[in-house]
């Protein structure tokens, strides 16, 4: 007598046999832990259950931005060289007081500590130009993008694949190109011009600074700006079109509008990001020539730890006010995300 099989029936194969004898350990350890979250959420009842896996976030949290965030509060109202703060004196807002004397705030050089307010210097100008150049090519970017051209997909992948380097790696690269005998001053010389020292001149490390930044970053907003380009409804450029209306109305009238709120959003969250630059101008230029690209991190990370004297006071006092600004326009980041979100 012959069976018959169903001829639906998958033949079992090697990969399927696999795939059975490791799903064995796996459901055993599933039931296994399902043992002591049942116990859990008797004892604790199933609403106090999302704390319980909220736990060991809020702890890590906890222990490496809220602690850190008193301590810094600590040490900016401490003196002293000692470490531990139980050996620190008291001081007051001698710290911060030290920060903003200034006969000129405009002029760090007639400041007491010239360095703070020549990072800060240097940072405005960097924050300024880094994000007008980061808005302004991310939404360029994000309009061609958004266009039906060939290999579109290709072009997105490549414009977001710098935002996964790791920032070291990206000054790597750029600092490979720049130096003295690198990649572009070998094309220099090629083409029969001289060579230019970039990270002697001031204004070529500011510029290569900005221009390294902008690189790394323009993907992350560029899909912002275009995920806001491909929420707007086609129809609007389709009446707009019947109408005769020329293409750069529809830009300003319609485009642009529309694309506020995510323009507002990536804004907010460049200025954030800029104005805490740091690794990646640290490994390019150092912060040199001298002082012309040290900005405001950097000179918390060199007051604290770099100088032969540290001072952990001044250093968190530093913290603390770039804390303060950080938090002003994370107000403002929740703000314009809200209205969007309401708009």
């Amino acid at each position: 007598m012959v069976l018959e099989t169903d001829p639906r029936a998958e033949p079992e194969t090697i990969g399927h046999r696999v795939k059975s004898a490791l799903s064995v350990p796996a459901v055993a350890f599933f039931k296994l832990l399902d043992v002591p979250f049942r116990w859990l959420q008797r004892l604790l009842g199933i609403g106090s259950m999302p704390y319980l896996f909220l736990l060991p976030n809020l702890a890590f949290f906890g222990l490496f931005v809220i602690v850190p965030l008193f301590l810094s509060l600590g040490y900016s109202v401490t003196g002293g060289t000692n470490l531990y703060l139980g050996e620190r004196p008291y001081v007051g807002g001698e710290q911060y007081g030290y920060l903003f004397q200034c006969e000129n705030y405009t002029d760090p050089a007639t400041c007491r500590e010239d360095r703070f307010w020549k990072a800060i210097f240097n940072t405005g100008v960097f924050v300024f130009f880094q994000v007008g150049f980061m808005v302004l090519f991310s939404l360029v970017t994000a309009l061609i993008l958004n266009r039906e051209i060939r290999g579109r997909g290709f072009f997105r992948a490549v414009f977001f694949f710098p935002v996964l380097l790791s920032p070291v790696v990206v000054a790597l690269i750029w600092k490979w190109i720049l130096l003295r005998d690198g990649v572009l001053n070998a094309f220099l010389v090629s083409m029969g011009l001289d060579r230019i020292l970039f990270f002697v001149d001031p204004t070529w490390a500011m510029f290569w600074a900005i221009f390294v930044s902008v690189w790394a970053h323009m993907g992350f907003y560029t899909l912002i700006l275009l995920a806001g380009l491909q929420a707007i409804p086609p129809d609007l450029y389709e009446a707009a079109e019947m109408d005769g209306t020329k293409k750069e109305r529809v830009f300003w009238r319609i485009t642009l509008p529309l694309l506020w709120p995510n323009m507002l959003v990536v804004i907010v969250l460049a200025l954030i990001k800029s104005v805490q630059i740091f690794d990646e101008v640290f490994v390019l230029t150092g912060g040199g020539p001298g002082t012309a690209t040290q900005f405001i991190v950097q000179y918390i990370y060199t007051t604290g730890f770099a100088n032969q004297v540290q001072n952990f006071g001044l250093a968190s006092a530093a913290s603390v006010v770039l804390g303060v600004v950080l938090f002003v326009l994370t107000l403002v980041q929740l703000a314009v995300t809200r209205r969007k979100d309401e708009g």
